[in-house]
């Protein structure tokens, strides 16, 4: 064990965060801390690290294990170092040898002679050698460009830098320390997609453990092998990745539920009995004795997801035109930083845009342009009845700040009832007596999630959302793309939580080469085709075929290359790949069917066991049904899964042989 918890309990204030959690910290361990906002997920990693005393139990830490910590309070660090000499500052030991080294090689210019010296010079030299201190600049210089730095950044100070660049900064100098155990709180809020994906990677490869608290569910899928949900208190572990936790807390929860339910029909038939037969002389004891079993029973809790709902039925006063807004020779620049250039656009009722790629693009930039904030030389043409609602961080300067949260969000005439306005507002984490707290009292994060709140519940027919997910934990995440899902008009947004994207997006923005590239289809399907594009270039590469310029539309006329004949060779070869693979892929699609329907017929055969008291009663005969029930939903929920995985696969191979 590197750290870890043994029978802790922790309070913050009169608030329980945790009690008598026991939670082990292994070698190889990548886990995911997760739960809902405001239950203490980064009050305990402060406990872990020592920051916090707990009151009840210990907080174990092996004596050579060293800890990295990333958290939001590092942003009070200040320097007027370069952010190269910052991530440098990660290599300590090799930093104190290298100034020996100097003061000795001065020492030895006047002393050459010096056979003391001499030895202390060389044995410096082999532990900078043994420490790799000669390869510092460069594994600084490739985190940081990494995390997104150009070459230029390098030797800016690191006191130019906004909050979210200081943060990678200093990401990148835990990183380099390379810590037994990494602990990392939000990390991929300051960063963009490309960054995140670097970081991923990176991460897949670490030495050490590593602890992520995260909303952000790809991230988590890809990079942790436990989760550890704190819940009611509570340290529930899962191992698995973020997905397999989802399937698995269903099935506890299913099976709890079941079983709960059970219990409460065996309860009350024997208080029936009891009741009936307390009062009759000749079954009185056994009444009595009945009641005794019932007083001594071990109760199964009824479930109850503490976690909001959300209810709300979009109704667009206007049904807008076919275009909606039309971007016609569009150039944006600041300074010498060019943004568009001679750019076109168009954005189409029913289109949910998202609009991705790396920071300093001008991502933000574009969606101002959209919405008429942001000057730029061009045409921007508006379509016939659109109504649009902009958020941004610069929205929450529009809200009333002597309002409650509740009077705040009836100001916007939406004309729902309070209990709908209620349910709107738990998805946005205000529940009960919070929505009645003045605007002017909350904090940054607060005011946003009630500015897109305001933002969702509009009439409007068109939603410009910057970041709409900032500050929402992962199920207020699953409720924005479910409301938006249902929402008729037209959306276009910046975010970088790949689990948003591609739950709502059905076109893909990207700004290259200064113009607006479009790619119809949703996220996966994106990214399939950048990695398909990829395979071609790569096949073409070592065929020896000059490369041709491929752009990010391919059912555009202009983009067919001229038929050379290495180029049909190719393709030939390249379809009858495709034919083979769709064979391949269709008959596992048959198969698949045929133990699905029998995962289906086993799995209802079980739950009809599982609903019978005569089951119940024999404890042994239950539990062997309850694993089997268990097991059997996973298999299917996992079959379903890969069934649905090849259906798609085979859809797009047909389209594509």
């Amino acid at each position: 064990m590197l750290i870890g918890f043994q029978n802790v309990t922790f309070e913050f204030g009169a608030r329980v965060i945790v009690e008598d959690a026991t939670w082990h910290i292994q070698p190889g361990d990548r886990i995911g801390l997760i739960g809902y906002n405001g239950t203490g997920k980064s009050t305990l990693l402060k406990v872990l690290v020592g920051e916090y005393t707990p009151s009840k139990g210990t907080v174990e830490k092996g004596k050579e294990t060293t800890i990295g910590y990333l958290h939001q309070d590092l942003l009070s660090f200040d320097t007027n170092d370069n952010i190269t000499e910052v991530a440098l500052s990660a290599f300590e030991r090799v930093r104190e040898v290298e100034k020996e080294i100097e003061l000795l090689g001065h020492a030895l210019e006047k002393d050459s002679e010096n056979e003391t010296l001499l030895i202390q010079y060389t044995d410096a030299l082999h532990e900078l050698d043994v420490l790799d201190g000669y390869n510092i600049h460069h594994k600084a210089e490739e985190v940081l460009h990494g995390l997104g730095f150009s070459n230029e950044d390098l030797i800016r100070p690191y006191k130019e830098f906004s909050g979210g660049w200081r943060m990678r900064v200093l990401l990148a100098k835990m990183i380099l320390q390379q810590p037994d155990v990494l602990l990392m709180d939000e990390p991929t809020n300051h960063l963009d997609l490309p960054s995140i994906e670097w970081l991923e990677k990176y991460l897949l490869h670490y030495k050490g453990s590593v602890v992520i608290v995260s909303h952000d569910k790809f991230f988590l899928n890809r990079m942790v092998n436990k989760i550890v949900e704190l819940y009611q208190q509570q340290l529930h572990i899962y191992t698995g990745d973020y997905e397999f936790y989802e399937q698995e807390k269903m099935i506890r929860i299913d099976m709890q539920q079941k079983a709960f339910e059970n219990q409460q029909d065996y309860i009350r038939q024997q208080e029936r009995f009891i009741e009936r037969f307390k009062a009759k002389a000749s079954k009185a004891a056994q009444a009595q004795s009945v009641q005794k079993r019932l007083d001594k029973i071990d109760k199964i809790e009824d479930v109850k997801l503490e976690r909001p709902d959300l209810r709300i039925n979009f109704q667009l006063d206007k049904v807008p035109g076919k275009v909606l807004v039309e971007l016609k020779d569009v150039s944006k620049s600041f300074g010498q930083i060019k943004i568009l250039e001679h750019a076109v656009a168009e954005i189409e009722r029913g289109d949910k845009i998202a609009l991705i790629g790396a920071n300093g693009k001008g991502k933000s930039t574009v969606l101002r342009m959209i919405a008429g904030t942001e000057t730029f030389s061009g045409e921007r043409v508006w379509g016939h009845n659109v109504e649009e609602s902009f958020y941004a961080q610069h929205q929450l300067e529009a809200l009333g700040l002597n309002n409650n949260i509740l009077e705040e969000l009836q100001s916007c005439g939406s004309k729902k009832t309070d209990v709908e306005l209620r349910a709107l507002l738990g998805a946005f984490l205000f529940s009960g007596d919070d929505v009645d707290k003045k605007v002017k009292v909350l904090s940054g994060g607060e005011k946003a999630r009630v500015a897109l709140a305001k933002t969702i519940v509009s009439k409007a027919n068109f939603l410009i959302l910057d970041e709409p997910t900032n500050h929402l934990d992962m199920h207020s995440v699953e409720l924005l793309a479910a409301a938006l899902n249902k929402y008729e008009g037209s959306i276009v947004f910046v975010s970088h939580d790949r689990y948003f994207i591609s739950k709502t997006a059905n076109k893909i923005w990207e700004i290259v080469d200064h113009t607006i590239k479009e790619f119809k289809g949703t996220y996966q399907e994106w990214v399939d085709w950048n990695e398909r594009m990829a395979k071609i270039a790569a096949e073409k590469q070592k065929l020896g075929v000059p490369d041709i310029k491929q752009v990010d539309k391919p059912e555009t006329k202009n983009d067919i290359p001229k038929k050379t004949e290495p180029v049909v060779a190719v393709n030939n070869t390249i379809n009858k790949e495709l034919q083979k693979e769709l064979q391949k892929e269709q008959r596992r699609l048959s198969n698949l069917e045929i133990q699905l329907s029998k995962a289906k017929e086993e799995e209802t055969r079980l739950e009809n066991a599982l609903g019978d008291p005569a089951n119940y009663s024999d404890k042994n005969k239950f539990v062997t049904i309850e694993a089997g029930y268990k097991k059997i939903k996973s298999d299917r929920e996992a079959l379903e899964k890969e069934y649905e995985m090849v259906f798609e696969k085979v859809m797009e191979l047909e389209g594509r042989v």
